[in-house]
Order: C-alpha cells, then sequence, then structure tokens
C-alpha cells in the first residue's frame, strides 16, 4: 500500500531541484485537526516486501474536511523546497525528536543493522510514540484548516533519524531511564552493606573478647607433667620426712586448770615415747593424755616419768601394735652447718615438717622459773637451729640427714615475750633450741627404769646474783649451812667459798646458769677439769661429778 507515500521521484534534503521535475506548490495551511492526526502504524497493512527498506512511520492523512478560505502564509514559498521551510511550508509538525545513540570508539565492532527498535535494542512501537509537535499559534490562528497536499506527506514522515538502525551498544533500557530506581538501589546496597559490617564487626568484637577471657572457643586444658613414682633421694627432706613421720604423734594434754598440745616420737616397740616436761605438765596428777599418731590412730597415754631440770618425759601408750621406733643419733657427731629437718605439730598442726641447719653448739639455755622457787627451771647445753619450730613442736625429734633423732625440740628465742596478759603466743625467729639427743637417751633410760633422772652435781652453792664474768661460790647455803657440801665433790677438790669459776674443760663459764648447764651435760661420775679465781689468782683443780635425783 502507498497510502501516505509521494509517488514523485525522492528527494534529498541537501539536494535542489533538477530539470524537469515537478515544481512542487505551497499547500493549503493544515488545520489543527490534521497536525495532531496519529501515525499510522505500517504494520497494520501487512510485511513490507524484502526489497523495500524500513520507513519510519509518517501521518495518515484523515478523512477530507470541508474546504475553508484559504489562509495566508507567513512568508513567501521557498522555490527551492529546501527543508524545513520548503515543501509544506513552516506551518507543517515538525518530524519527531530523535536522540542520537552514542557512537562507539573507534575499532569497536558494530553488530550487523535489524529494523524495527529504537537504537538501544528496544522495539519501536508506533502505540507509544509522542504526538508530533504542534508549534503554538496565535488564538486567532487556531481554526480549521485545509487538507494538505500529497506532497506534504513526505515532510511529515520526514524523520533524519528514522533510517534502518543498529544498536551500538548492548541492548537495554534508553540511556537515563529509571535513573531514580538505580539510585535507590544503590543506595539501599550501601545501606546493607555498613549495616552488615557493623553487625560483623560486632559479632567479630563479641568472639574476639570472649577469646581473649578464655583462651579458646573450647575448654582450656594446661599441659601437665605425668604422675611420678613417688621416690625421692633417702637424704632430701621429702625422703627423710617420709621415713620419719610415722614414727611421730602429736599429744593432746588436758588438766583441771590447763591443756595443751605437743610432740612426741616412738623410743620402742613397747609403746614408750619421748618428749618434754612442759609438754605433759598440764596433766597434773589426775589429768588425761591422747596420743594421735600420723595415721590418724589415737590411744590414751599415761607419764611413765618426768624431770623438770632436763625437760623430759616419758609416756607409754599400751594396746597398740605396728609401732615404728625412730633410730637415735649421736649428737656428739653433729657439726655447726649440718642440714636437719624438725617434724611437729605447731598450732596443733600435726605433721608438720620444716628443714634448716644447725646454726650452733653447746648453746646453755635455761627455760621454766615460772614457779619462782627455781624448781620448773631446766638447764639445758642444747643444739641452735634455724628450722622453724613454734609452739606445738616442742617434744618433737631434729633429725639428721640419715632420718636419726639428734635432738628433741624445746624452746625458741621470740621476738617477744608472747606475754599471757595479751593471751599471744610468740613464733619463730629463726632461733631454735633442741635438747642433744645423747643427754636425752640417758635421761629417757632412767625414766622408763626407774621413774626418775639423776643429775650430776659438785656438791657447792653458787650465788645467782653475781654479776661479774664467771660463776661465784656463795658465802652459804640453804638453810643457813655452808654454801660447800661437807665431803661432796666440790669439798673434796678444795672448793671454797667466794672461789669464782671461770673454765670447765677448757671452755669459758660467764654465769652461774651457764655453769649448771655445763655441768648437767655430763653423767654422774664424769671428771672435769675447773679453771678458777680465789684472791686474784688462778687455780687449776679436777673434780669428779656426783649424783642427785631429780624431780
Amino acid at each position: 500500500m502507498e497510502d501516505g507515500k509521494s509517488t514523485g521521484p525522492k528527494a534529498k534534503w541537501w539536494s535542489r531541484p533538477t530539470a524537469g521535475s515537478a515544481t512542487r506548490t505551497a499547500p493549503d495551511e493544515p488545520s489543527p485537526a490534521e497536525d495532531t492526526a496519529p501515525v499510522a502504524d505500517p504494520t497494520e497493512s501487512g510485511t513490507p516486501p524484502a526489497d523495500v527498506p524500513p520507513r519510519s512511520p509518517g501521518p495518515v492523512p484523515p478523512p477530507a474536511a470541508p474546504a475553508v478560505p484559504p489562509v495566508t502564509p507567513l512568508h513567501e514559498p521557498d522555490q527551492y523546497s529546501t527543508p524545513p521551510y520548503g515543501g509544506p511550508g513552516p506551518w507543517a509538525p515538525a518530524p519527531p525528536v530523535q536522540r542520537p545513540v552514542p557512537t562507539p570508539a573507534h575499532g569497536t565492532p558494530v553488530p550487523p543493522q535489524y529494523a524495527g527498535t529504537n537504537g538501544a535494542g528496544i522495539p519501536t512501537s508506533p502505540a507509544h510514540t509522542p504526538p508530533p509537535h504542534v508549534p503554538q499559534q496565535q488564538p486567532q490562528l487556531q481554526q480549521p484548516q485545509p487538507q494538505p497536499q500529497a506532497a506534504s506527506a513526505q515532510w511529515l514522515q520526514y524523520d533524519p533519524w528514522g533510517a534502518p538502525r543498529q544498536p551500538l551498544t548492548n541492548p537495554g533500557p534508553p540511556l537515563g531511564a529509571d535513573t531514580g530506581r538505580k539510585k535507590s538501589r544503590r543506595g539501599s546496597l550501601l545501606v546493607g552493606a555498613v549495616l552488615l559490617a557493623l553487625v560483623a564487626g560486632g559479632i567479630g568484637g563479641g568472639i574476639g573478647a570472649y577469646i581473649e577471657r578464655n583462651g579458646g572457643l573450647t575448654q582450656v586444658e594446661l599441659p601437665q607433667a605425668g604422675r611420678s613414682s613417688g621416690g625421692r633421694a633417702p637424704d632430701s627432706v621429702a625422703g627423710i620426712a617420709a621415713s620419719a613421720l610415722p614414727s611421730v604423734v602429736t599429744l593432746h594434754v588436758s588438766g583441771a586448770t590447763e591443756s595443751g598440745t605437743g610432740t612426741g616420737f616412738v623410743l620402742d616397740g613397747s609403746g614408750h615415747i619421748l618428749t618434754n616436761n612442759h609438754v605433759v605438765a598440764p596433766a597434773g596428777q589426775g589429768g588425761e593424755i591422747t596420743v594421735t599418731f600420723s595415721g590418724g590412730e589415737t590411744a590414751r597415754g599415761k607419764v611413765v616419768g618426768k624431770d623438770s631440770g632436763y625437760d623430759l618425759a616419758v609416756v607409754k601408750v599400751t594396746g597398740v601394735s605396728g609401732l615404728k621406733p625412730l633410730p637415735l643419733g649421736n649428737s656428739d657427731n653433729v657439726q655447726v652447718g649440718d642440714p636437719v629437718v624438725a617434724i611437729g605439730a605447731p598450732f596443733d598442726l600435726s605433721n608438720t615438717v620444716t628443714s634448716g641447719i644447725i646454726s650452733a653448739k653447746d648453746r646453755p639455755i635455761t627455760a621454766g622459773g615460772e614457779k619462782g622457787d627455781g624448781s620448773d627451771i631446766s638447764y639445758v647445753d642444747a643444739l641452735q637451729t634455724d628450722a622453724p619450730i613454734n609452739p606445738g613442736n616442742s617434744g618433737g625429734p631434729l633429725v639428721d640427714t640419715d632420718a636419726h633423732v639428734i635432738g628433741i625440740n624445746s624452746a625458741i628465742r621470740a621476738a617477744d615475750s608472747g606475754s599471757a596478759e595479751e593471751g599471744g603466743q610468740a613464733g619463730s625467729i629463726g632461733l631454735g633450741f633442741a635438747i642433744p639427743i645423747n643427754q636425752g637417751k640417758r635421761v629417757a633410760e632412767e625414766l622408763i627404769n626407774t621413774g626418775k633422772a639423776t643429775h650430776p652435781v659438785i656438791g657447792v652453792t653458787l650465788d645467782m646474783k653475781y654479776a661479774g664474768d664467771g660463776a661465784r661460790v656463795d658465802s652459804k647455803g640453804a638453810a643457813g649451812k655452808s654454801a660447800v657440801t661437807p665431803g661432796g665433790p666440790g669439798a673434796k677438790a678444795g672448793i671454797r667459798s667466794g672461789d669464782v669459776i671461770t673454765e670447765v674443760d677448757g671452755r669459758r663459764v660467764h654465769s652461774g646458769e651457764e655453769l649448771i648447764v655445763k655441768i648437767r651435760a655430763h653423767r654422774p661420775g664424769d671428771r672435769l677439769d675447773l679453771t678458777l679465781t680465789r684472791g686474784g689468782k688462778d687455780l687449776s683443780i679436777s673434780v669428779t661429778l656426783g649424783s642427785a635425783s631429780g624431780t
């Protein structure tokens, strides 16, 4: 069909009229109804022939309208028919505005041509083609216009961009389409990314804090050495303690007015236990003594004998089998610096083991004296140790590296008095004293055999108030008697009242207490060499020690 098409030669806008061509006449001014006529859809007339190139749709002339008076054009017709003023004239509707697609970069291959698209890959549809723009006219010019001639239909269909087109880019929506949606989507993606980062950061921070506090996401298991066989060298503290502890006991003593706690150790299989006199003293005549062994077994104890001068006592338990005696060593072999271990129940903490060394030997000490008459004073030529000893250790063993007893822990030197007025007890400052086991053995044997111990004596009364160096013999004895016992060891050796004894077996003596300690470190019958001063002269004499019953 050729509706709306010109049957004459096809003119191009850059051409000039050629000889023999028909001269175009200016058409009458079209009416407003004709300017806004809808564009005909070429697909309604069927498929165009293959040899005919696609053409831009043009307006279909409407039915003939009644003739109206002609209107004078605004300017003279163009004799060369140059668009847009040639042909139909300036009153012809302007062709639809077509935007050029972007030109591809140099060297970019262009896909083959295809018809029926808008250059961006979207098929064209006359139904969506905007109507031709109608220039605004003066109100008086908006009146019915004559229908344009057939020659004007060509220019109404003219579209400089209507040639067969091809996409220069990938098919897609036209440029600038849906800009608001893309911006909205991009903003949503950005907000989502920020929220995801915040959530991930919070979760990561929480997990990191948990790992830092707990060391990991699983249960913590720390490396640890396996169990050993438990064996220790016999001369180590652990080895000594393992050997000696089964023979050490804890004593709980209660009497009518007082009670106390101390330590002791097994002497033999018969149940004899050696301890200090001041440990069992609270029991008195009718008190009670409970003996607790290292394994927790308990038994009732009974005092066999005691001596306040040596501060030693023996307790016996009955009905107990499997006792392990603690071997006795030799205190004469001890040297300063030798390692020792003290075992006891300080402050009722049974089976307590401490260690140290022998810090001194032959240290004269006195203990007791609470009665005021001197009957409870003990004199000890002690071994000094820095192994911690506290109240409750009294009566416990001081053992050497062979786990042999070399002393009986008896006294400490405290930094303060631990006065009873304040209800306190002094603690250890590293000055502990033990009765040498050689002296303890002799006294223990006598207590077991006879119930009493004997003391070595020289038969003189000493002036305990003498402030000079040495031990001075008093001018008179008790009850007005002579200070030198007639027929006693001192009288036989030639000692007189007023003599000052300065040495015993070549060792210096500084006080009366020290002289007693030196004498009691021996057995009755032992012979001692004394040095004394009489009338400004030094004399040397020998004396054989006598014996006296203890209390």
